[in-house]
């Protein structure tokens, strides 16, 4: 079960509204939907979380790129919503690399026959044991920048050590907790 929250930073505290994320398909969707909450390019913290698997804090503030904290980025990989946060640039893969590589299978049937030519035999499987790091591998744990609300009343180890109830948590330090409940 999904649960995110929108809480913009306004001129006489914060707002805060549930949101559904049903037409949201990307990391750019989700921060126009905060830039659109916003009040005058005011701060918005949009939290996304599953039920005692991983949250997630997007910040949008104004013009600027969105800063992303993920509490269990391989958990998060496991999820749609999760998906969206998990950036290349935070995972530390190449841009589009993955959208690159899909393309080019698509493109034909690349097993390097000619027509009427009998396929060639496949690959020899890859070994099992063989140690050799996984680039598509998602680290276990926190993942993002940890300093996402540093200003906002909550430390970085504060951050880290949030486990169930996180938005609560993050709701309080910030000093919406009222506001918040009004939606919850």
């Amino acid at each position: 079960m999904y649960f995110a929250a929108l809480l913009a930073r306004t001129e006489d505290g914060w707002e805060a509204s549930d949101t559904e994320l049903d037409d949201v398909e990307t990391l750019s969707d989700l921060t126009d939907l905060a830039r659109d909450a916003s009040v005058d390019e005011d701060t918005v913290l949009v939290y996304i979380e599953q039920e005692d698997a991983w949250f997630g804090v997007v910040r949008v503030d104004g013009e600027e790129d969105p800063r992303i904290y993920v509490s269990d980025a391989s958990a998060a990989a496991r999820s749609s919503y999760g998906e969206i946060l998990l950036t290349d640039e935070m995972l530390g893969r190449e841009p589009g690399a993955e959208d690159e590589i899909a393309a080019l299978e698509e493109l034909v049937d690349l097993d390097g026959t000619e027509d009427g030519e009998p396929e060639r035999p496949a690959p020899a499987a890859v070994d099992p044991d063989d140690d050799g790091p996984d680039p598509d591998a998602v680290p276990a744990g926190p993942i993002g920048e940890l300093g996402v609300l540093a200003d906002l009343g909550m430390s970085e180890k504060e951050l880290l050590t949030l486990q169930t109830d996180a938005l609560a948590e993050i709701a309080e330090a910030v000093g919406a907790t009222e506001i918040l409940e009004s939606v919850r």
